[in-house]
């Protein structure tokens, strides 16, 4: 589920760590990220905070894992006033 706020979007996101490479994969029913870094100690969230970072080209403090910290499961926040980022984070995430 991706949802526009006033803050920015909000995305529902399955996460898949040790994986060969970092991507994004949209299924039909949800948004799945995959990402290299093991669950360990915070390095998956790390990771993809950094791989979203990098792939929607915002700074890493404007993203925000809003539920979901030690879940497979998460709740993410990309914060930004700008409708054109906007619209750009909801066509990548619904594209993936």
């Amino acid at each position: 589920m991706i949802k526009e706020t006033e803050e920015g979007i909000i995305a529902n996101i399955k996460i898949s760590p040790n994986a060969k490479k970092n991507e994004i994969i949209k299924t039909d029913s949800d948004i799945k990220i995959k990402i290299t870094a093991q669950p360990i100690d915070g390095k998956a969230n790390k990771c993809l905070i950094e791989f979203l970072s990098k792939k929607f080209k915002i700074p890493k403090t404007s993203i925000n894992i809003l539920k979901g910290e030690t879940s497979k499961d998460k709740t993410i926040l990309f914060r930004t006033n700008s409708s054109n980022k906007k619209t750009e984070l909801k066509n990548i995430l619904q594209n993936g």
